[in-house]
């Protein structure tokens, strides 16, 4: 699909609305971000929230989530590897031009998807989802526990470094920058000072800047309708 990304248009599927507390944290907006990095134009399909169960949506995304990035007729679902294919037809957009450079970049996408995320998505389920609040709050504690673990760790390798990879934003930048953001109705970042600083950096690219105001604008459009449902 590298190959597809380059001089076919590209269509990114995305909600049309998602309740507030998940506006600017859908996925799609590494991929947005991801695209404009990278310079790939792409046009949006904006997918109405309760139709995601459809059989259309679900040939293109079995388990009925976003993003799906299309190109050439081809649907590639996942926002990681949607993200790691745009990063390989950036050029050096997004990744540094040597193997070995290329290969650590890679290492911490995964790290940033299958070490830093979990916990952050579990915190986030126990104090914004959770019905049982005593419950929640009980295991909220542990959770935390185990976020600032992975941060604190996290910022250990931050030592002396603006970046992660090759003294340079690359795409493994990009995923961790989203992933932090999941944290941000809390102080947990702020506790590491390194880590808030390097998520100002990310977060103060341009392209994340017009990333995130393409993704929200939709939302503000369709909140009266949502409403009026």
């Amino acid at each position: 699909m590298t190959e597809t990304l380059t001089g076919t248009p590209l269509t990114l599927t995305a909600f049309d609305w998602v309740p507030p507390v998940a506006q600017g944290l859908v996925r799609d907006l590494r991929v947005r971000w991801a695209l404009k990095e990278a310079a790939l134009p792409y046009e949006v399909e904006l997918l109405a929230m309760g139709t995601q169960g459809e059989p259309a949506h679900l040939a293109r995304q079995p388990f009925g989530q976003v993003p799906v990035l299309t190109a050439a007729q081809t649907p590639m679902f996942e926002s990681g590897a949607i993200l790691w294919r745009i990063a390989e037809a950036g050029g050096d957009a997004l990744l540094p031009p040597d193997r070995a450079g290329r290969d650590r970049t890679l290492s911490w996408v995964f790290a940033a998807l299958n070490t830093v995320e979990p916990p952050i998505t579990m915190h986030q389920q126990m104090t914004r989802l959770a019905v049982d609040k005593e419950a929640a709050e009980i295991m909220e504690r542990e959770v935390r526990k185990a976020v600032e673990r992975r941060l604190g760790q996290l910022q250990a390798t931050m030592e002396g470094r603006d970046w992660l990879v090759a003294e340079r934003f690359t795409a493994a930048d990009l995923l961790m920058a989203t992933v932090l953001r999941g944290l941000r109705h809390t102080q947990i970042v702020a506790q590491f000072p390194k880590l808030e600083d390097y998520l100002a950096r990310c977060t103060a690219r341009p392209a994340f800047r017009e990333a995130l105001a393409e993704q929200l604008a939709p939302f503000e459009e369709n909140a009266p309708r949502y409403a009026a449902e």
